[in-house]
């Protein structure tokens, strides 16, 4: 079904390129899109993470430069029955994080540097399993082709701004450049669309039951949601596109940003956790081993007061 929907959106934002092709330049201009679109589609499947990785100045670390978050990701890829997936610290200070990568064997998880020192270690669990699960689930090849070429889409109809009509259909130049006002926005819309807001449900869902503690994700996502209204995210404010791969939307919502609104509501993804977590605050039958519920931190480990780091 992934890989359906993957066809599916490739095959609709091709026509978006076309279409755009076609205002600025007729019939030729419509060919020449389709050629640059097939291009775009193999350069994203194969590029396209290490594009968004690059566009937000995220560094790999490792065991010996970020033993904690290294050892953490292990811990719960180990549960989840996952390979190692690579790890990328982003330097911004809002809280947050997304993964990204074609397949689990190419995979990776990128996290801010805000997000490590606003978070508990727990907390920190429950969104790395959340992130783990889009893995788990595929869902990380479908969110970064979208933001790859809804972006490409979007600069190639300012670009036509500036040609108005074209020599093929003698349409008037006002014309054509109202249609690239709208069809920029209508490829952010159709990220939207394209990526179901059920797919965060369900990365919610199997994060708790990775971690095995719904309510550590839940109180993570109550803290970065706070915080991602208080707290700019310039990079992903210069590329809305990207913003439905973050774990919370991580725009502020002024002006056209709000097209972007692809999370579903941080207050009913936690009501859906405290129903999953139930009286006992706790799933145990996730993958890998049941944790300690009754240690503070992740798996026998003590609860920390202020943060994973210090």
């Amino acid at each position: 079904m992934n890989y359906f929907r993957t066809a599916i959106l490739l095959a609709g934002l091709t026509g978006l390129f076309m279409g755009v092709g076609y205002l600025i330049g007729g019939a030729s201009g419509a060919m020449i899109a389709l050629v640059v679109a097939g291009a775009t589609n193999i350069f994203a499947y194969w590029n396209s993470d290490r594009m968004v990785l690059s566009m937000y100045g995220a560094h790999e670390v490792d065991a010996a430069t970020a033993p904690d978050l290294h050892r953490l990701v292990a811990e719960l890829a180990a549960r989840a029955g996952l390979p190692m997936p690579r790890v990328f610290l982003m330097d911004n200070p809002q809280p947050n994080a997304f993964a990204t990568g074609r397949n689990p064997e190419n995979a990776a998880v990128a996290v801010t540097t805000g997000l490590m020192q606003s978070l508990r270690r727990e907390e920190l669990a429950g969104v790395i399993a959340h992130e783990l699960a889009h893995i788990k689930h595929h869902d990380t090849l479908l969110m970064t082709i979208t933001a790859t070429f809804a972006g490409a889409i979007s600069m190639l109809a300012q670009f036509g701004m500036f040609f108005g009509g074209n020599r093929d259909n003698n349409g008037p130049g006002l014309i054509g450049s109202l249609a690239m006002m709208i069809l920029a926005p209508l490829g952010a819309m159709l990220v939207q669309m394209a990526i179901s807001r059920t797919r965060e449900y369900a990365a919610d869902e199997m994060g708790a039951r990775i971690c095995g503690q719904p309510m550590w994700l839940a109180s993570a996502l109550a803290k970065i949601d706070n915080a991602a209204h208080q707290v700019p995210n310039i990079e992903a404010e210069r590329a809305p596109a990207t913003a439905h791969m973050f774990i919370i939307n991580p725009l502020s919502g002024r002006g056209m940003d709000n097209l972007f609104a692809t999370h579903p509501s941080t207050e009913n993804r936690i009501a859906a956790l405290q129903r999953l977590a139930g009286p006992s605050g706790n799933v145990a039958s996730g993958p890998g081993p049941a944790p300690n519920s009754g240690s503070g931190g992740p798996w026998g480990g003590q609860s920390r007061s202020r943060g994973p780091w210090g």
